[in-house]
């Protein structure tokens, strides 16, 4: 889907629900390809503990970018900040910094979190369909988004199967539960109901890890086809999968971000001895 830049700056205007006005100054997202913009977050799940300290990164449209890193060194932390699940944790919050999708700042008082998750989906590391049948797992969010006409739906939901590699396998039982499908295909499933709604950037925590290889590498093959519409961000343990589906990767640990740079680069001469030392699985 190839947009004109005027219809670009229409389509990001969408994190709150007021258009912005003239008041409002140009954000870099406007003229450059910048997507995400993390300036110096620290977030921590209970006050005084952060997790996650001084990150610095950005983003950019059209590219898959990897997280990588041990368990627990704050990779799917940062990636639930960027559509805000962290804020069902009460106590959780960004203590410093700020992060800017498609150049709002997403903590702003007047960004309707709700608008941000439709432009911001997400894919979780277990596959979650819903107790629906296969067509309204995938016309579920255009329906909380008023679009109810048979056609427009239809259409959605055929598109969104294809994009998600499923349409020749499903077509037939669409009215079938999503619950029947296996486990390779229920992930497929979760993808085409994120991207039916069609979000500037997709979510992806651990999409592979319940999935057997044949699975894996259809995972793969459709991460890789969906970069030409889609933003993606993937947090993966599998390096290798970082290797083959990424364009920029960065590495985690203990909360900081160690180094993030192309992923060939980062796989053949990494700047940091600790960077070296993960890939090559001195640790981890």
């Amino acid at each position: 889907m190839k947009t004109s830049m005027s219809e670009q700056e229409k389509q990001e205007e969408v994190l709150t629900p007021e258009t912005k006005t003239a008041n409002q100054p140009v954000t870099r997202e406007n003229t450059h390809d910048l997507v995400i913009d993390v300036d110096n977050v620290s977030f921590g799940y209970v006050p005084g503990k952060d997790v996650l300290r001084d990150i610095t990164m950005n983003i950019n449209r059209g590219e898959v970018t990897a997280f990588i890193g041990p368990s627990g060194c704050g990779k799917s932390t940062l990636l639930r900040c960027f559509n805000r699940m962290n804020d069902l944790i009460p106590t959780a919050g960004i203590s410093k910094g700020e992060i800017r999708i498609l150049g709002t700042d997403i903590h702003a008082p007047e960004v309707d979190v709700i608008e941000l998750r439709k432009h911001v989906g997400m894919v979780f590391q277990k596959y979650n369909p819903f107790p629906k049948s296969i067509y309204e797992n995938v016309a579920f969010g255009l329906r909380i988004q008023g679009i109810n006409g048979k056609q427009a739906l239809d259409q959605a939901v055929e598109e969104s199967l294809r994009y998600a590699g499923l349409w020749e396998e499903v077509k037939d039982r669409l009215n079938a539960s999503g619950l029947g499908l296996s486990g390779g295909q229920q992930q497929r499933l979760c993808i085409a109901r994120a991207i039916a709604v069609r979000p500037k950037i997709v979510l992806m925590d651990e999409p592979c890890s319940a999935l057997d290889p044949i699975s894996t590498a259809i995972i793969e093959e459709l991460i890789t086809k969906l970069r030409s519409e889609f933003t993606i961000v993937i947090v993966t343990h599998n390096m290798q999968q970082a290797a083959r589906v990424s364009d920029r990767t960065a590495f985690f640990y203990l909360g900081n971000l160690i180094e993030m740079d192309r992923t060939t680069t980062m796989f053949s001469n990494p700047s940091k001895k600790q960077t070296e030392d993960y890939i090559s699985g001195r640790f981890g």
